[in-house]
């Protein structure tokens, strides 16, 4: 089996995850995306950046499934294709970086912490009007340079990606959840396959994990009907607690929790309680 990915560290690592669930031998092959590809602030390339060439490589046959952090994937239909399997997920935390690694409390007043993410900038002001929110583009190894050499005094990160790569991350630079709830997907890796392509669902299939999909399902069906935007300040964290869906939301500093059996009725119940337009 040939899985796409992209080439930073964290895609290579991600996808060496999905190889040994798979159990059998596969081929590697990366593909250059146009968010590796520009420099450009993200917001000005749009949803898509780190999938639509892996996409374009799947449909064309050069790949036979492609590997994605969920949270990079838009909401919108994938003609041809679809998700063949979400793994498990890991821990969907953000962290908190400094070069004194001491985490949020630790930050000095007016400090600049840089992130590109408009849910991370609500939520870092919320909980300190003090700071300076600058943009930063990079992959995680790229950032935490740019913290190490002082053209940052912080910046954000998903705790998933840093354990992916093998990073220590101390207790205290874990951003709780009540303060900074992760983007819709954050921490689960998804993998798409043709649509048509029994074989490939079939062995992607043993690799799906129920309550993540689930989970993630209600979280990226609240983000389309918040309209699918990477523009969005939106936070999502939905989970499964005795046979009950849970999912905590949050934009623009409103919150909800909503709770129901079926998770896409709870995210329309969650976007309505957010003031999403266009949902009945």
């Amino acid at each position: 089996m040939i899985l796409g990915t992209r080439g930073s560290a964290l895609a290579l690592a991600q996808t060496r995850i999905v190889a040994d669930a798979l159990a059998a031998q596969v081929e590697i092959r990366v593909v250059r995306t146009t968010g590796d590809a520009s420099s450009r602030p993200l917001h000005e390339l749009g949803d898509g950046i780190f999938v639509t060439a892996i996409e374009d490589a799947l449909r064309a046959g050069e790949i036979d499934a492609a590997v994605h952090s969920l949270k990079d994937l838009p909401t919108g239909e994938r003609p041809g294709l679809v998700v063949g399997a979400v793994l498990p997920r890991d821990d969907p935390r953000d962290v908190l970086i400094t070069s004194a690694r001491g985490g949020l409390a630790a930050l000095a007043h007016g400090a600049r912490v840089g992130t590109s993410s408009p849910r991370r900038d609500a939520a870092l002001r919320l909980a300190r009007p003090d700071i300076v929110i600058e943009p930063i583009r990079g992959n995680v190894e790229t950032r935490l340079a740019k913290v190490a050499r002082g053209d940052y005094d912080a910046t954000v990160l998903a705790l998933a990606g840093l354990r992916r790569l093998g990073a220590t991350v101390h207790e205290e630079e874990i951003l709780d959840v009540e303060l900074m709830l992760p983007a819709p997907g954050q921490g689960a890796i998804a993998v798409q396959c043709r649509a048509q392509d029994d074989v490939i669902r079939q062995r992607l299939a043993a690799i799906d994990d129920e309550p993540t999909r689930a989970a993630t399902d209600a979280e990226r069906e609240l983000l389309r009907l918040m309209g699918g935007s990477c523009d969005l300040a939106l936070g999502a964290l939905a989970g499964l607690a005795g046979g009950e869906m849970i999912l905590d939301a949050s934009v623009d500093g409103r919150r909800t929790r909503v709770r129901g059996g079926d998770p896409l009725a709870v995210a329309r119940a969650a976007a309505l309680e957010l003031g999403a337009l266009g949902v009945a």
